[in-house]
């Protein structure tokens, strides 16, 4: 996920953070590279602590803090109304309760905030879909809980978010079962 295609979406995606911003997944910190110097903070909760030395090394050099905690989506350790930004990217296909997870996005935003997403999901394309569904079993055991078919839209509008713009699009580089992707924002109606 390192890849040049991978690296100019992420850079797309989060051009417009500022101020105060949360990362859910920062797994290896394969964004902080790409995060602009308007980011004034930077949390991240994940529950691995995968690499902690490349992280760190990541994070070396950034013009702003970067603070992680080890925990899960669904049980944010922050306060309510925190966040300009949280960011999401190849992350929500593994946590066990998506929409637990996005509702707490919700209440950690502050009003007018945006939730940045890019998320692989469930195809458009019926037989691709069929496909998915089918390896999805499998996928989750040997991807460590990654699911293929998770429709990413409609998790978003189930937890209470509002897709404020969304652009669906295929990866040349990922083979089409795991490269549809869902690239976007949504905020909290207050």
């Amino acid at each position: 996920m390192a890849g040049e295609e991978f690296r100019r979406l992420r850079t797309g995606l989060l051009a417009s953070a500022h101020g105060e911003v949360l990362e859910l997944g920062i797994g290896t910190g394969l964004n902080l590279p790409h995060y602009p110097e308007t980011v004034t903070g930077l949390e991240a909760v994940d529950p691995a602590d995968l690499l902690p030395k490349t992280v760190a090394a990541r994070s070396a050099g950034l013009p702003f803090p970067v603070r992680i905690q080890r925990g899960t989506a669904e049980m944010l350790p922050h306060a309510d109304r925190g966040f300009d930004y949280v960011i999401s990217t190849w992350t929500l296909c593994t946590i066990p309760n998506p929409v637990a997870a996005l509702q707490e996005v919700r209440r950690v935003l502050k009003p007018g905030g945006s939730f940045l997403f890019l998320e692989h999901g469930r195809s458009d394309d019926q037989k691709i879909a069929a496909w998915q569904d089918r390896l999805n079993p499998i996928q989750n055991v040997i991807g460590c809980g990654c699911n293929l078919n998770r429709k990413i839209d409609q998790l978003i509008v189930q937890a209470g978010l509002t897709i404020i713009r969304i652009d669906r699009f295929t990866m040349d580089s990922v083979p089409r079962l795991g490269g549809t992707m869902y690239r976007g924002a949504a905020t909290r109606q207050d």
